[in-house]
């Protein structure tokens, strides 16, 4: 009697592992189906310092250092052995959009700005148009109705007009206000 209960155990811890697997399978299809479904948000990647057509513009051959500093801002890179030199670096990666990528290079001869060369820049108001959203918005319907749904909503009383003249006077205030605590 305890060898077939043992036999009868086996085959059903055989039968429940099977099903388990089996249920694992189809389980790990089914999230799959609704992972596909489902998209994740995806956050927009900003890095480096963003310099506009203007402040490329107010950029003048004979600035010392921290002018420079002052109008672009802190370089992304300064090169270790070429001290005369700041790299700007702007880049910009949105999802289901291209990356935007721009560069400035600046160079200095004895702490002075001697030249900048790069991309060409946009200006601030075309930087923030390229920022708006990919979504494109619907067109927001006029809204306007007949007379006849017009009658259907009783109009309100107009409010009398108030005159500070004709109101009865407020009581004064108090000179003096009792004390917050007791008096012991």
């Amino acid at each position: 009697m305890f060898a077939p209960a043992r036999y009868c155990a086996r085959w059903g811890a055989i039968v429940l592992l099977s099903a388990g697997l089996a249920a694992c399978g189809s389980f790990d299809s089914a999230s799959h189906r609704l992972a596909s479904a489902i998209t994740p948000y995806k956050i927009d990647i900003v890095q480096g310092n963003f310099v506009s057509k203007e402040q490329v513009e107010a950029l003048k051959p004979g600035m010392g250092r921290q002018q420079v500093k002052e109008i672009l801002g802190t370089p992304l890179v300064t090169p270790l052995f070429h001290n005369d030199r700041w790299e700007y670096v702007f880049t910009l990666k949105r999802p289901g959009m291209d990356q935007q990528t721009r560069k400035l290079t600046v160079f200095f001869k004895d702490d002075v700005l001697d030249r900048f060369e790069g991309d060409e820049m946009p200006s601030e108001a075309e930087f923030v148009a390229s920022l708006g959203s990919k979504i494109t918005k619907k067109k927001v319907p006029e809204l306007e109705a007949t007379e006849e749904q017009l009658k259907r909503f009783p109009a309100k009383p107009d409010a009398p007009e108030r005159d500070p003249g004709n109101e009865p006077p407020s009581a004064p205030m108090p000179a003096s206000y009792p004390p917050l605590e007791s008096q012991r």
